[in-house]
């Protein structure tokens, strides 16, 4: 089965939040992708939250200097990841925030969002989230897709031997 996970970092936790920062790793072919999202380029994105900024430590000028238009962002990820299924381990935040992503850009997925459902059962799950807890890091995308892939692994692997 290829394992591909995905997260995204938002510029805050409101209704009026949006996606600031996505990363992939598909971990049976080693490939992945991390890129920043510059919210200029969508129609009333200006909802910031200091919180995360600092949580972050991306501020809102470098989304505008060095991020991708919504429009390329969304075709990047159609194109690399189209017709798979992509894990994510915060479904609901990060489901919302893709969507977001994608209607501002008047465009569709060609790929699958998923939560951990998809690869683990109940218990797996739980453990899952008590491995997940001990991050004490600020969050980036492409190190906390790299953790959410260990802590699958890890929890899948006495299943596996």
């Amino acid at each position: 089965m290829e394992l591909i996970c995905i997260d995204l970092e938002a510029s805050g936790l409101s209704s009026h939040s949006y996606p600031i920062e996505i990363a992939w790793i598909n971990d049976s072919t080693g490939e992945m992708d991390s890129f920043l999202i510059n919210p200029d380029t969508a129609a009333d994105w200006d909802f910031w939250d200091e919180h995360a900024e600092e949580m972050h430590g991306i501020d809102r000028d470098d989304l505008v200097t060095q991020g991708e238009d919504i429009r390329v962002a969304c075709k990047r990820l159609n194109r690399q990841l189209k017709d798979k299924v992509v894990v994510s381990d915060a479904f609901e935040l990060d489901h919302f925030w893709m969507m977001r992503l994608f209607r501002a850009a008047d465009l569709a997925p060609s790929f699958k969002l998923s939560g951990l459902e998809y690869l683990l059962d109940r218990e797996q799950i739980i453990q899952f989230g008590f491995l997940a807890k001990a991050q004490l890091r600020r969050h980036r995308a492409l190190d906390d897709v790299e953790d959410i892939i260990q802590c699958i692994k890890a929890v899948m692997s006495p299943r596996l031997a």
